[in-house]
């Protein structure tokens, strides 16, 4: 399995986004803009083509030595062998993900608002946290506001990466990372652009190219 990056840009897929390209095509670009690690997020039913596109993704990530996440589906993720899962508030729980994907596997948790919860997370063996939405979200319009104080305390407090997610641009990121994000979880800034390795890019350079 791939290794967690310890900082950088974690690209994270929207099928609805992509209707009228090639998700493969576009996670490519999203990896060459600098993405350090990539989550496969596809709300749909239909679990043939959900499969075919996490093996194409899986063999894309392997190349280029990214980590593949898959959202929310553990069974998915343990069938076509991905780097590990990241499981929400509704889902199977850090301890059970762990569990069926074993040891080497990266298990991520959101935790919204709430430092509780990561703690909770870390302590049943969470490989990172996930904390947002920081700003106004198209992905998720409706989910809990959290403030940047959240990374600050969470960075003193914990002891393992922080992810912060939610209406991130290239314009506010830089405003999570000083907080004490390790890594920036973005949707629409990455695969919503016409030039998405472009996109990417511009988040990639929020980071000190010697640490990310």
């Amino acid at each position: 399995m791939t290794s967690w990056p310890g900082r950088g840009l974690y690209a994270v897929t929207d099928s609805s986004l992509l209707t009228d390209r090639d998700l493969a095509g576009a996670v490519a670009n999203a990896i060459d803009g600098g993405a350090r690690a990539v989550q496969y997020r596809d709300k749909s039913t239909d679990h043939r083509k959900r499969r075919q596109e996490v093996s194409a993704l899986l063999a894309l990530c392997r190349e280029a030595g990214v980590p593949l996440i898959i959202n929310d589906d553990v069974d998915l993720a343990k069938a076509i062998g991905a780097d590990g899962v990241h499981v929400g508030l509704q889902d199977t729980g850090v301890a059970a993900a762990r569990e069926a994907l074993g040891a080497g596997a990266i298990i991520g948790a959101s935790c919204n608002d709430s430092l509780e919860r990561a703690q909770a997370a870390a302590d049943a063996g969470a490989s990172y946290v996930a904390f947002g939405r920081f700003f106004p979200s198209k992905t998720k319009p409706k989910a809990t506001s959290a403030p940047l104080g959240l990374l600050h305390r969470a960075r003193t407090r914990l002891r393992l990466p922080i992810v912060a997610i939610g209406g991130i641009t290239p314009e506010n990121g830089a405003l999570l990372l000083n907080a004490g994000a390790d890594l920036l979880a973005v949707v629409q800034g990455v695969f919503a652009a016409h030039d998405v390795a472009r996109a990417a890019r511009r988040f990639h350079d929020l980071f000190d190219p010697q640490q990310s």
